[in-house]
């Protein structure tokens, strides 16, 4: 997921190292209508050497594309996993084979974007509280309860590992903008 403040994208004037870094990363990260992108994650089986390596790769891709959020999808890898950088923590986060056990019935509607989706923001409506367990890349249980743009977040990578993006749970209005944004770049081999 993109970076937004109070939902809008920040869109930070970069030194050419750092947006070297960015475009590298993006070239990385699978861009729609990749079919990665629609595909439903497995659930991890092994916390191993490999799943630790994927994870620490994940986290400097996100960083690096300057996100808050990237899926195991996103990067062409078919497992239930996703990084994120919480708003009240210093360091990103891995959460493997992710659930989403508590959501508030109270939601609320911002403009999303996302890695995997350059150049576009349409708002999705999300709970504002969601509490998600699972297990870090080491195979230890957690749990977060997040609110605020943390719980817009998470909604939106555990989206990605179930083959759902942010375009299909817009309005119809957000969908059709999007699209015809995103179509000029699809070329038909």
């Amino acid at each position: 997921m993109d970076e937004h403040v109070e939902g809008e994208v920040i869109e930070e004037q970069l030194d050419p190292e750092r947006e070297t870094r960015r475009r590298f990363a993006l070239a990385q990260i699978r861009q729609y209508p990749d079919a990665a992108l629609k595909m439903t994650a497995r659930p991890v089986e092994e916390f191993d050497d490999q799943l630790v390596t994927l994870v620490d790769r994940m986290k400097q891709l996100m960083h690096d594309a300057n996100g808050i959020g990237l899926a195991a999808t996103q990067v062409g890898v078919l497992q239930r996993l996703f990084v994120f950088h919480p708003e009240d923590h210093d360091e990103t986060l891995a959460v493997v084979n992710p659930e989403i056990v508590e959501r508030s019935e109270e939601t609320d509607i911002a403009d999303e974007g996302c890695l995997s989706i350059q150049g576009v923001t349409v708002p999705v409506e999300r709970a504002l509280t969601v509490t998600v367990v699972g297990k870090d890349e080491h195979g230890a249980d957690v749990r977060y309860e997040l609110d605020g743009y943390s719980a817009r977040c998470v909604q939106h990578e555990t989206d990605h590992l179930d083959g759902v993006l942010m375009i299909d749970r817009t309005t119809p209005e957000g969908r059709k903008h999007a699209l015809g944004i995103l179509r000029p770049r699809i070329v038909l081999s």
